[in-house]
């Protein structure tokens, strides 16, 4: 249970009830996870709908490499939450399972593809050193083109943003699943 209960429509303020539509009107109508707990500081919720769009909807990164970057962070902070959202949408995306799976245990992946290594390794380095040294820097610049590099960085931010959220605020996930649990915290 959420140490913070969701907001009924009719507790809703005029500006957290545009600010709920605009966030629901891409989620299948509903607000959840983090946004469900920022929507009681509707600038935040506001300024976080913005920005996750931005990489989110209108970026350019490659959707799959996106997803794979939501996927390593979720299972960095064991945001469960996340995992739920994005797993799903990481095979939609083209992710395979026995990458997704090998991230939610914890494993390094074996990669078919070099730009998923170069999002692996990139994510994996600013969890473990909290910086990207410059070999990593240009082989990313490289594989990815400089703006979808930006916006995984950001897209890094953004994600453990939420997934600090979604801890802190014990957020659940749909019918009490537990899709990291079961595979060792």
């Amino acid at each position: 249970m959420s140490r913070v209960a969701d907001l009924r429509p009719d507790q809703l303020s005029a500006e957290q009830n545009r600010i709920y539509e605009e966030i629901a009107a891409p989620r299948a109508g509903v607000v959840r996870g983090p946004f469900a707990v920022w929507l009681r500081t509707p600038k935040i919720a506001d300024a976080a709908n913005r920005l996750g769009n931005s990489v989110r909807v209108e970026g350019k990164i490659d959707r799959r490499l996106l997803e794979l970057a939501v996927l390593i962070v979720a299972r960095h902070w064991n945001a469960e939450y996340v995992w739920f959202v994005h797993e799903k949408e990481g095979l939609e995306a083209g992710l395979s399972k026995d990458v997704i799976d090998a991230v939610s245990r914890n494993w390094e992946p074996k990669f078919s593809r070099s730009d998923e290594k170069v999002v692996y390794d990139i994510v994996t380095e600013l969890h473990q050193t909290r910086t990207v040294g410059p070999i990593s820097y240009k082989r990313a610049v490289a594989a990815l083109g400089l703006e979808p590099f930006i916006e995984l960085i950001t897209a890094i931010g953004f994600y453990t943003t939420a997934a600090m959220m979604i801890n802190a605020f014990d957020v659940p996930v749909p019918e009490g699943a537990r899709p990291l649990l079961s595979h060792g915290r």
